[in-house]
């Protein structure tokens, strides 16, 4: 299965992720911000990267653009999952290489479903 990095400052999400994911397999590492998530990505090689939009400090857009500029995560699917549903910054995330979008609260099969359709798993 895949090795999935989750990204969000509230611990509650990242063990709903985590939860929902590993229930089918997936190996989950998780990260509370930015500076975490670069950190791991740096270390370890992700099969997919879930990620919050808002976040304080620097943001999921702005953690797309990292890594997307780094050569191990430059092309592994990123999914934003967020309570934002603005098409502007739908249209943010895209240009700075985000995979997908997620509104939460979501449904852990979808999540599930989600994911095997962007890994063909």
């Amino acid at each position: 299965m895949a090795r999935v990095l989750a990204v969000d400052d509230s611990r509650t999400m990242r063990q709903l992720v985590s939860f929902a994911l590993s229930d089918v397999g997936h190996e989950v590492h998780e990260a509370e911000n930015y500076d975490a998530a670069v950190a791991l990505a740096t270390l370890h090689q992700f099969d997919i990267v879930i990620s919050d939009l808002n976040m304080p400090g620097k943001n999921g857009i702005e953690l797309v653009k990292a890594l997307r500029a780094m050569p191990r995560t430059r092309f592994v699917p990123i999914l934003l999952l967020t309570t934002e549903s603005q098409t502007k910054l739908r249209d943010e995330a895209k240009l700075a290489g985000a995979t997908g979008w997620l509104v939460k609260p979501f449904q852990p099969e979808q999540l599930v479903a989600v994911i095997g359709r962007v890994l063909r798993v």
